[in-house]
């Protein structure tokens, strides 16, 4: 589960070590009988102000800091981490009380758990109450309840899963979501249920569908158009993107569009594809394959058999062969 891999990754961090959270090394800064009213200090705050002096054997705020930030320390963080990774890091050493225990969820906005065989996308998420960015991709979920998901989300990716439908994701989605990423998925027509309209999507400026097997044009632009503040939109990879008007409809379409697959849109392009969108017939739901055999092995060549002799009563052998191609 989500849950799980957050864990095992926390761990990972060592974020109640040396030289983070509490020990002997910063002990009298967070003292119980110290003033209640001491300040709490942010990444951004001069960590050398909050004492005028250490106490032996404890070391300054900065001391415990730069560890962490030089990569050849015993201390550095482990490859494959990210910036929150070091923020994290580095706020369990100036206020390592806010990350004990289950503040942890009240700090972190964003998520990212990327390539760790996680299957499933569990309510323990729930409890990340300011979380605005979540990215799931390189796992193996099937399916996402919606219900799970903090609703405080602005950025969710779901990149190279095996998402089959969005049934489940559209129940309660988030509604300040405006990124959603879903290439490299299982998704596929027809959408007669509608869930890649503003009924669901009312904020989204984003859209991923890259890499599907999305195949009908006009039903997914009936859909999308309906999108008013989308600007970027990723369909590159789909069977619907071989139709040949496929660019130039969508364009035409979405006059709202900024960047289709990861080529702006300017405006002479707009203006060169103008009226496209009325004229549907373009929109062919066919396509013709050309097969070019270069090379045939395991055969024997025509060429090579000696012809026979003018007059000659051998018998003429033929023969014929069965190919198949499988696509």
């Amino acid at each position: 589960s989500v849950s799980a891999a957050f864990w095992n990754h926390v761990r990972r961090l060592d974020l109640q070590d040396f030289p983070c959270g509490l020990g002997s090394w910063n002990k009298s800064r967070f003292d119980a009988h110290r003033s209640p009213c001491r300040s709490q200090p942010g990444l951004g705050a001069d960590p050398a102000g909050q004492e005028e002096a250490v106490p032996l054997g404890e070391e300054s705020p900065d001391a415990l800091v730069e560890p962490l930030r030089d990569w050849h320390s015993p201390w550095a963080l482990p490859p494959g981490c990210t910036p929150q990774d070091q923020h994290l890091r580095e706020m369990a050493v100036l206020t390592p009380e806010i990350l004990h225990g289950s503040n942890i969820f009240q700090v972190l906005r964003s998520l990212r758990i990327v390539g760790k065989g996680v299957e499933e996308v569990d309510e323990g998420l729930l409890q990340f109450q300011q979380l605005e960015e979540l990215i799931l991709s390189v796992n193996q979920i099937s399916r996402i309840t919606s219900a799970h998901l903090p609703r405080t989300l602005k950025v969710l990716e779901l990149c190279c899963n095996a998402v089959v439908g969005l049934q489940d994701l559209c129940a309660q989605p988030p509604p300040e979501l405006q990124h959603l990423g879903l290439g490299y998925n299982r998704l596929c027509g027809p959408l007669q249920n509608g869930y890649l309209t503003a009924d669901f999507w009312p904020k989204l400026v984003s859209l991923d569908l890259s890499f599907n097997n999305f195949t009908d044009l006009l039903e997914l632009v009936s859909q999308l158009s309906s999108l008013q503040k989308l600007r970027i939109l990723l369909l590159q990879g789909n069977p619907l993107a071989l139709i040949p008007t496929y660019r130039g409809f969508l364009v035409d379409s979405l006059p709202k569009l900024s960047i289709l697959d990861d080529i702006r849109i300017g405006p002479d392009e707009r203006h060169q594809f103008h009226g496209l969108v009325r004229q549907p017939e373009v929109i062919r739901s066919e396509a013709r394959v050309v097969v070019s055999v270069g090379e045939i092995k395991g055969v024997s060549d025509p060429s090579a058999c000696q012809q026979l002799e003018v007059g000659s009563e051998a018998p003429v052998i033929t023969y014929s062969y069965y190919v198949t191609y499988e696509f």
